[in-house]
């Protein structure tokens, strides 16, 4: 991967209490230097510019009087065009004066707008290696396949099976699920490495994060017998422009590597939010319970490979903690991992992220609801999930009816009409893909019916799934009120359109 250590200016910095008139002759000496850090330790307090410093050589002033005492701050192993994207995003003027460069705590270097250029260019001009394209249709069919595995588990599931084939089936099942998901960590390590990690930013409530990864993870720490504690510390109206799905899947790596690493006890994971002048700062943590830990090992913590020596899914946590660092160096953060007092790990990341406007849940979705009242079946075999759903129809002016697995659902269609339908994907006798097939070869009008999908299991395959048995869109459960609206905005209009083409 390429960062921001093969480009900066190793230029030796400054103190703060030298003169302009000695700092002058440096650069003086020094023809191509920009930027020159000022530094107490090992602590950045400046940066200071050739033509300010030297517009004051005939003075003994210290360079303290002169200097930018709020300089941007980089890590080395950021990449130079994810720093420059955080700062343009956060402090735009920033990006003009230049910037300090840290490694672990300590001075590395300098750089300036120009330094960030060229490495563009340097990255534009690298011709991508064929094993890339090789890897990533790999990656795909892989999880293509395991979709295949997942679909049949299902089938076989929902068989009248003695109880060691049942146990066997979700041995399978979960072999399966616990591979996709190595899968797709592999994915997006490699797209990380190789600086094609996108990011999706958009308005994300911070404290529904902490709700999700709960609702996630709890399941799996009670069945290893531990206490998994989640937090969030701040203004729970704070909203983030960012990529909410990135940052669950760095929470998700820290709490796996923790639940994986610890044998009794409990797994705190926090998050803590802050205002700051250039929008919010995040602070992750995730601590854990287990044993000691090598210095050595600490110190690759965040190697992709490192684990596999490990008893406990080795290969998994390793890949999960190496994408971890990845993502949060890439949107312009820093990520640590400290030995605990006695025993264990604490992992913390920190970034700044934009503040989205934050107006009133109920004003915006009210603004934004559905042109026209729909009618709405609600399929789902959990009552509480059918209530939720039918809350936030009713908040968006729309009517519902509610069924209960898809036989029921395909029973209500046959007999009325409705506008969409919310399909929840796992259900008994019928599920959610088996109804939406049947549904859509009903015909007559009916089989066009707008679908939604209502699920927990929301990853990549999963959606193509979804999609390719006929469902229009897909909600991830814990449902977001702002997530639902624009699905049924989505559907009903793409409905409406294709009824006008008609």
């Amino acid at each position: 991967m390429t960062t921001l250590a093969s480009y900066v200016d190793r230029r030796a910095p400054v103190a703060a209490d030298q003169s302009c008139a000695e700092i002058g002759a440096r650069f003086i000496a020094e023809p191509d230097a920009l930027v020159l850090a000022v530094m107490d330790g090992d602590l950045p307090v400046g940066l200071l510019a050739r033509d300010v410093v030297l517009a004051q050589t005939d003075t003994c002033r210290p360079v303290i009087d002169v200097m930018d005492a709020q300089p941007a701050i980089a890590e080395a192993g950021m990449t130079p065009w994810g720093f420059r994207d955080h700062l343009l995003s956060t402090r735009p003027a920033a990006l003009a004066r230049g910037f300090v460069v840290m490694e672990n705590g300590r001075y590395f270097g300098v750089g300036t707008p120009l330094t960030l250029l060229t490495a563009r260019r340097v990255h534009d001009r690298t011709p991508k290696e064929p094993g890339d394209v090789l890897i990533r249709r790999l990656s795909a069919e892989i999880l293509r396949y395991l979709g295949g595995v997942a679909d049949f588990s299902s089938r076989l599931a929902r068989q009248n099976l003695a109880p060691d084939a049942q146990a066997c089936v979700r041995a399978i099942s979960e072999t399966g699920e616990d591979l996709s998901a190595l899968m797709l960590r592999a994915a997006d390590l490699h797209r990380a490495e190789t600086d094609s990690l996108v990011f999706d930013e958009k308005p994300c409530r911070l404290h529904e994060v902490m709700d999700a990864l709960d609702t996630r993870w709890q399941s799996r720490a009670r069945a290893s017998g531990l206490t998994l504690m989640t937090a969030f510390d701040g203004d729970p109206g704070n909203v983030a422009e960012m990529d909410e799905k990135r940052l669950i899947q760095v929470f998700d790596a820290l709490i796996f590597r923790a639940l994986s690493e610890t044998r009794r006890g409990a797994v705190e994971a926090t998050l803590k939010v802050r205002p700051t002048r250039d929008g919010l700062i995040l602070e992750g943590r995730v601590r854990d319970g287990g044993g000691d830990v090598p210095p050595e090992s600490l110190a690759r913590i965040f190697e992709p490979i490192t684990g596999v020596d490990s008893p406990s899914d080795g290969l998994s946590v390793s890949l999960g903690m190496a994408l971890a660092s990845r993502i949060t160096t890439a949107a312009g953060g820093v990520i640590r991992a400290e030995a605990n007092p006695g025993a264990g790990v604490t992992v913390t990341f920190e970034c700044i992220v934009r503040q989205a406007k934050s107006v009133s849940a109920e004003a915006a979705l009210s603004a934004r609801a559905p042109q026209h009242a729909a009618h709405i079946l609600i399929v789902d075999d959990n009552a509480t999930n059918r209530m939720v759903a039918e809350a936030l129809c009713e908040m968006f002016n729309c009517t519902s009816e509610q069924a209960v697995d898809g036989v029921e659902a395909l029973e209500a269609v046959k007999a009325r009409r409705f506008d969409l339908i919310l399909m929840d994907i796992k259900m008994p006798r019928m599920d959610g893909v088996a109804a939406t097939r049947a549904i859509r070869a009903l015909g007559d009008g009916v089989g066009a019916t707008p679908i939604i999908a209502l699920t927990a299991n929301a990853d990549p395959e999963d959606v193509r799934g979804y999609l390719e048995a006929g469902m229009n869109d897909v909600v991830e459960k814990p449902i977001k009120a702002e997530r639902m609206l624009a699905a049924l905005e989505a559907a009903l209009d793409a409905a409406d359109g294709q009824s006008a083409a008609a």
